[in-house]
């Protein structure tokens, strides 16, 4: 069993929510990674999404894509990346990491390299985003070779078809993005997840996550109420771009916690 599956398990048999926080590696400080990762894990976090910076995140709106900037500026690629990982890995082994970005930077490290050094590193899971699920089975069974979880998105737009391919492909979990647009943009609309849920599980058998417009805990306390996971990125990629060096890693354990508990109140 994946670390991300039995994660899923041990939270559904104490009847928890999943809190799945993103943040974009090297940013905002290139070493502060790390110790933003175990201060979150620390504070209530289940998974954590690690975004690959990429020059063209089409799928994100300007809070991530400024994140973007900042640590391809600081010269964080795939390698550094993958080093985050290890390093978190050394000193936590249960928490789940899922690598999300896009395309191009996995093609140009490599996609076998890629998959071997991701599982090497301790990647639990891989998104990406402008990967369609009829075009990267090939893709998906490298990456289940080595044990890792390929997740994908699903929108408000989905057809059926898609739905059911992505059911058939994908495994950990999938991520439905709640809105349409990018990310941290627009209202949530938790009567419309309410309704979008329960057609995903028709035809995908994970547990599924729901993010962009989580930006509180009001907001995350409504959308775990009709889903299995909790993905909360902008808000705090924001909160964290505006702190100096030492303040990090304690703000983003007190963002994280006080999500955790609205989430099990």
């Amino acid at each position: 069993m994946s670390r991300i599956a039995a994660t899923f398990e041990a939270l559904r048999a104490r009847g928890r929510k999943a809190l799945i926080p993103y943040v974009t590696a090297g940013d905002p400080y290139a070493d502060a990674s790390v110790d933003i990762m175990l201060a979150m894990a620390k504070a209530g976090a289940d998974v954590i999404e690690l975004g690959v910076p990429f020059s063209d995140p089409m799928a994100d709106g300007p809070v991530i894509q400024k994140a973007s900037e900042r640590a391809l500026a600081k010269g964080i690629g795939m390698p550094q990346v993958l080093q985050i990982v290890r390093d978190f890995r050394a000193r936590d082994a249960k928490t789940p990491v899922v690598l999300m970005g896009y395309a191009n930077p996995v093609e140009r490290y490599g996609v076998d390299r890629f998959v071997a050094d991701a599982a090497a590193a301790g990647v639990d899971g891989v998104l990406v985003v402008d990967y369609p699920p009829e075009e990267c089975e090939a893709f998906a069974g490298k990456l289940g070779a080595k044990g890792l979880d390929m997740i994908f998105l699903l929108a408000p737009t989905s057809t059926e078809q898609r739905i059911r391919e992505v059911g058939r492909i994908a495994s950990g979990y999938v991520y439905y993005v709640s809105l349409k647009g990018v990310t941290g943009a627009g209202h949530l609309d938790t009567a419309a997840v309410a309704g979008m849920v329960p057609r995903i599980k028709q035809h995908v058998k994970l547990p599924v996550g729901v993010g962009f417009g989580i930006r509180d805990a009001q907001t995350a306390r409504a959308v775990a109420a009709v889903s299995d996971a909790v993905v909360i990125g902008s808000a705090l990629v924001q909160l964290l771009e505006t702190l100096d060096r030492g303040s990090v890693a304690a703000a983003a354990a007190d963002f994280i916690g006080g999500i955790r508990a609205a989430l099990d109140s």
